[in-house]
């Protein structure tokens, strides 16, 4: 083990501990009102939890064959209320902390509408034809 500036070998240690458990994440944290997020970590949440929205939403829309643009606002506006209903009554954080509602509404949008459409058009090439 190297020697911190300091010189002595317990102090990097300890720094190293307290570098890890800067902030932990575990899986009982995402339903934990009490929790303390920041940012980026509640970034990374609703992020994936949209991609698994639209995932599911895209397989399904594609399986069942629905069809039409009134499908793609549906799954904006599932998507939009899983991820308010979430961070509001899940885990009672204030959004001003974290950008307002739009921040945490926008977070991973873009990225699950394009997946979205992917498994919806996938699905319904690879079923229907």
């Amino acid at each position: 083990m190297k020697e911190s500036k300091s010189g002595n070998p317990k102090s990097s240690l300890k720094q190293l501990q307290n570098n890890e458990n800067a902030s932990p994440f575990t899986y009982s944290k995402l339903l934990d009102p009490e929790a303390d997020w920041d940012k980026d970590q509640l970034g990374d949440v609703l992020h994936w939890i949209r991609q698994v929205v639209g995932l599911f939403c895209g397989l399904f829309c594609g399986a069942v064959p629905l069809v039409g643009g009134i499908w793609v606002l549906a799954f904006l506006a599932l998507s939009s209320g899983i991820i308010y209903g979430y961070y509001s009554l899940i885990l009672k954080v204030d959004e001003e902390d974290f950008g307002g509602h739009g921040a945490l509404l926008q977070e991973g949008l873009f990225a699950s509408l394009t997946l979205f459409l992917l498994c919806w058009i996938l699905a319904y090439s690879l079923a229907h034809f």
